[in-house]
């Protein structure tokens, strides 16, 4: 998932000598600048030395359609708490809003793939599923530190002005690239690449140049509904439309508040986002492992055992995922993650951890406690645990996850 946070800095055009021009009236260029295809052809070669695995342009006009499908999705719902969405719907649908002078759109890929199906880590119940991209360091930073330098070296050769943009400004990257032809959004929402399958990570330049555009790509998912079926907890309405609300990666990542009940068994052992749907797309078969050391997945970022995470504190959830997207969710609500995948392991052995964290500080971890010792424990260990809290219990929702947990033990224990 992404969220908004600024418009990036634009980086001055190169300087011009003395009688240099760059405009319609036919004057000299200065030395060593480039424009239309040779501008292309060396800025997508630098790119590529920089790491970058697609380069395509779209023209600024290219996602009309882009407007009124963002509205609808708003307007459904779908966006779930993320209000930055909404607050910045306008800036978001066509890319002269958020800057009236950009001319042209790149588009840079880099693929993040995995060297193994990360799936089969979802069948160790008491093990915590971190999502791929979250394995290492923060692609922002990364990919951010790459886009600059390309754009840098953009500006120097074509006397433009630029600014880069990676999840952290209201760009539509996903249509962008489609127009661009990098991909097409599959049925799932995200940009399918037939050289890289799904595993891309999205970058944008903004330029003053005029850049030859590349044609859009058209869909391929045919008949394929692999991605809608496989999503445990139905965040597919319909083919191409996604309800955050029901998404993993949002219940996990974005959502800050207590986790639907109706959500958390679907939730399974995933306590970082989720890759069931991207790793089932047949796409995938022309996928590469990553190339980006920094981006190479992790071991400590794999298959994490949910009892050494259930006893981390707040220093030492900062210091152990320091540098990973994991840090930004603070320490409660990667707790509360944790206890959900501990209430959905079936492992009795894990039932302690659930008891020790229900006089945690924060009510969300204390809630999810319950739940988990709801699911976990005897009838009678459920109620004792409850006689000894409950009275001193002031958070509503956590009294409200008690009575639901005594509730289940009560017909637990009246069921034949």
């Amino acid at each position: 998932m992404v969220r908004q946070d600024q418009v990036p800095a634009i980086f001055s055009r190169a300087p011009r000598g003395s009688g240099a021009g760059h405009g319609t009236d036919g004057s000299l260029r200065q030395p060593g600048l480039l424009d239309g295809e040779a501008l292309k052809r060396a800025f997508t070669e630098r790119a590529k030395a920089l790491g970058f695995d697609a380069v395509r342009i779209a023209r600024p006009d290219a996602i009309p359609l882009a407007p009124e499908r963002l509205k609808s999705w708003l307007e459904a719902g779908h966006h779930g708490s993320m209000e930055w969405m909404q607050d910045t719907a306008e800036r978001r649908s066509d890319p002269r809003t958020l800057w009236p002078e950009v001319r042209s759109v790149i588009l840079l890929g880099l693929n993040y793939g995995p060297a193994e199906n990360p799936l089969v880590e979802l069948a160790r119940k008491d093990r915590g599923y971190i999502s791929v991209y979250a394995r290492n360091r923060d692609y922002h930073d990364v990919i951010k530190g790459k886009l600059k330098e390309a754009a840098g070296f953009l500006a120097s050769k074509a006397s433009s002005d630029v600014k880069v943009f990676v999840d952290t400004a209201p760009v539509m990257e996903k249509p962008l690239a489609e127009a661009a032809g990098l991909g097409w959004q599959g049925k799932h929402t995200v940009v399918i690449s037939r050289d890289y399958g799904n595993w891309l990570f999205l970058g944008a330049i903004f330029t003053t140049a005029e850049l030859p555009a590349d044609g859009p790509e058209r869909d391929h998912c045919g008949s394929c509904r692999r991605c809608l079926d496989v999503c445990p907890t139905n965040a597919f309405p319909a083919p191409y439309q996604l309800n955050a609300r029901r998404c993993i990666s949002y219940l996990t990542i974005e959502h800050k508040g207590h986790i639907p009940a109706d959500l958390r068994t679907g939730i399974g052992n995933r306590i970082f986002g989720c890759d069931d749907c991207l790793a089932v797309c047949p796409w995938n078969k022309f996928a590469q492992a990553g190339r980006e050391a920094r981006l190479v997945q992790r071991e400590d970022l794999a298959a994490l055992p949910l009892a050494e995470l259930a006893r981390l504190d707040d220093p030492a959830f900062r210091t152990r995922f320091s540098g990973t997207p994991i840090k930004r969710t603070g320490r409660d609500r990667f707790i509360r993650n944790v206890l959900v995948a501990i209430g959905n392991s079936g492992d009795l052995r894990l039932a302690e951890e659930a008891v020790r964290l229900l006089d945690d500080a924060s009510p969300l971890v204390r809630a999810m406690a319950v739940w988990a010792i709801g699911r976990l424990l005897p009838p009678e260990a459920v109620a004792r645990h409850a006689d000894e809290r409950l009275a001193q219990e002031a958070d509503l929702d956590v009294r409200e996850e008690w009575s639901r947990a005594l509730q289940g033990a009560a017909l637990t224990e009246a069921a034949p």
